[in-house]
């Protein structure tokens, strides 16, 4: 039985899962992409060097940054009532490890956080990312489920049934549409 939460080409149970929100992504040509000047993204995820216009792929590390932050706290690194706010929360760059959700985050955690949610010439690639030691220590089988058990699973929760994530999955939608549906829908977005 199929997860009810992935997209799948169709309802047979071998069918192609689909992946979602690729209208931006380039194909790197010998591991190396051109300055990119495209303004798009979603505001709790994009890197400030994206909103100016002028970045590459290390913009990828900082969303990546981000998405940890909100696996381990519940909520995102940067906030606001709307996205103008969100966005300069972004441009200023700044966030902390306040509160109590993270009195049992790890040092290491927060330190692979700080090397992601950075300037991009101080940004760690996803190599880079993949060996530092907080990775590492958790990619044993021993330690899986020592950290499913810290993280915060209601704070994800709320996280969860906030309005961008509406958004996203409204998103989602759209895209197992018929073709024809999707006319509509973009009128309605």
């Amino acid at each position: 039985m199929k997860p009810e939460n992935f997209l799948y080409s169709n309802n047979e149970e071998n069918s192609d899962l689909k992946i979602i929100d690729f209208g931006l992504s380039k194909i790197l040509a010998g591991g190396k992409l051109q300055r990119m000047k495209s303004r798009a993204g979603t505001p709790y995820y994009i890197s400030p060097e994206v909103l100016t216009g002028n970045y590459d792929v290390s913009c990828d590390m900082w969303s990546a940054g981000c998405i940890l932050y909100i696996l381990l706290c519940g909520y995102p690194p940067f906030y606001g009532d709307d996205n103008q706010e969100i966005l300069e929360m972004v441009r200023k760059g700044q966030f902390d490890f306040d509160g109590e959700e993270w009195e049992s985050v790890s040092s290491e955690a927060k330190d692979l956080i700080k090397k992601l949610i950075t300037r991009p010439e101080r940004r760690l690639t996803a190599q880079e990312a993949l060996q530092h030691k907080w990775i590492k220590l958790y990619t044993s089988k021993k330690q899986d489920q020592k950290l499913l058990a810290k993280l915060n699973i209601n704070t994800m929760k709320q996280f969860q049934h906030s309005q961008k994530l509406k958004q996203v999955a409204l998103m989602a939608i759209a895209v197992q549409s018929d073709p024809n549906e999707i006319e509509e829908l973009k009128s309605i977005f």
